[in-house]
């Protein structure tokens, strides 16, 4: 499905002649074959949808910091530019949660698998990863959980 919305998102651009934006989705395309490649190597029928959400969060991830170091080294135009292609990637993420919406969701899941200790980590990780794939940092979720489960209850 997400494949989908990317291939058809790269043919509007391409008939709208909008050539930032379908240069940056044949970057994403690309990047997205690269992987599919790799994991085929490996005997998988190609990258999951899990796995496709992880590649363009690392994508986005990617320009994020280097819009940062163009604006650090007086580049603005090529900041904007990298800021623009961020934008375009996440269009296709799903929403990120708020702090606090993570704060929240983490202290369910901690309720929910009866975690009663650090053992329980896992568990309530594998939870959060399974409930909210890429719609948040897990290793803020991460940090948060184990705060929650050192904390005397």
């Amino acid at each position: 499905m997400l494949r989908d919305k990317i291939a058809n998102a790269l043919k509007a651009a391409q008939e709208d002649n909008s050539k930032r934006r379908a240069a940056t989705l044949r970057l994403i395309t690309a990047a997205i074959m690269d992987r599919d490649t790799a994991a085929r190597e490996q005997g998988r029928d190609g990258l999951s949808d899990e796995e496709l959400m992880e590649l363009l969060h690392t994508m986005l991830v990617q320009r994020e910091q280097e819009a940062t170091h163009c604006e650090a080294n007086g580049k603005v135009e090529l900041a904007v530019q990298e800021r623009e292609e961020a934008e375009m990637i996440r269009e296709f993420l799903p929403a990120q949660l708020s702090e606090y919406e993570m704060k929240l969701v983490c202290q369910t899941v901690v309720e929910c698998v009866e975690a009663r200790g650090l053992r329980d980590m896992g568990r309530c990780m594998a939870e959060l990863k399974e409930r909210y794939p890429g719609q948040m940092d897990f290793a803020k979720a991460s940090c948060m959980v184990k705060q929650m489960l050192r904390a005397p209850q």
